[in-house]
């Protein structure tokens, strides 16, 4: 084999091994690290009968989380987070703001998102947009006894509460460094617009916005 044959081989090589770690079509990724769950909330009124402007605060949560993402073609991809159940505590506002801590409940976010990736599938750094489609899924609230002694629970039958799982559009904002041929860091940023009900045993209920922020951070590899 002569020289020519030889650099052509090389550079042939080279390409295939480029293509393959590239973010391009065909490729999967796999990430793993943290995400924190903020709600932005504006809450209604819990319904009569109870104080005027009795309302709800939801906290925040941070859990350990990953995703995997699937390459289309080498700009549009298809993402599924994935994270352990967030955990969140709702405290009284408005005319009990006061009162402390009224309750908690476990949420976990099935999201599917639809990705647009910038720049060219071998760039170092490649920002993308997303948009896709969240169930949010609420399950065993827990009401605390203060909630139960202002809404007139009693101790042989306290105030319970649940919480509805909704469906809401997200929104994304993230990008991807390259540390090396395989290994990459990912943050985003994303938005959903959600609206749920707060019934209580009681027969009262509380509208509330809670439209959450996630900001995630993670290591992952691609293949």
């Amino acid at each position: 084999m002569n020289n020519t044959a030889k650099l052509l081989l090389i550079t042939l090589a080279a390409g295939c091994a480029a293509s393959a770690q590239a973010q391009s079509a065909g490729a999967w990724m796999l990430r793993g690290g943290v995400t924190n769950i903020t709600p932005s909330v504006s809450s209604g009124d819990l319904t009569a009968p109870s104080l005027p402007h009795t309302q709800a605060a939801v906290g925040d949560s941070t859990r350990l989380s990953g995703g995997v993402t699937y390459m289309v073609d080498d700009h549009i991809s298809v993402d599924l987070p994935l994270a352990l159940p967030f955990k969140h505590d709702i405290s009284g506002d408005g005319a009990i703001a006061g009162a402390g801590k009224i309750g908690d409940v476990k949420a976990l976010p099935i999201t599917l998102l639809g990705q647009w990736r910038l720049m060219e599938p071998n760039a170092k750094f490649r920002p993308y947009l997303g948009a896709g489609v969240t169930y949010a899924k609420f399950y065993h609230a827990h009401a605390t006894s203060t909630l139960s002694a202002i809404t007139g629970g009693l101790p042989g039958n306290p105030t319970t509460l649940s919480i509805d799982s909704k469906w809401a559009p997200t929104f994304q904002l993230g990008a991807t460094l390259a540390l090396n041929e395989r290994w990459f860091a990912d943050v985003s940023y994303t938005y959903t617009p959600l609206k749920t009900r707060t019934t209580l045993s009681t027969g009262q209920s509380l509208d509330i916005k809670l439209n959450p922020s996630s900001v995630s951070l993670a290591i992952g590899y691609k293949f």
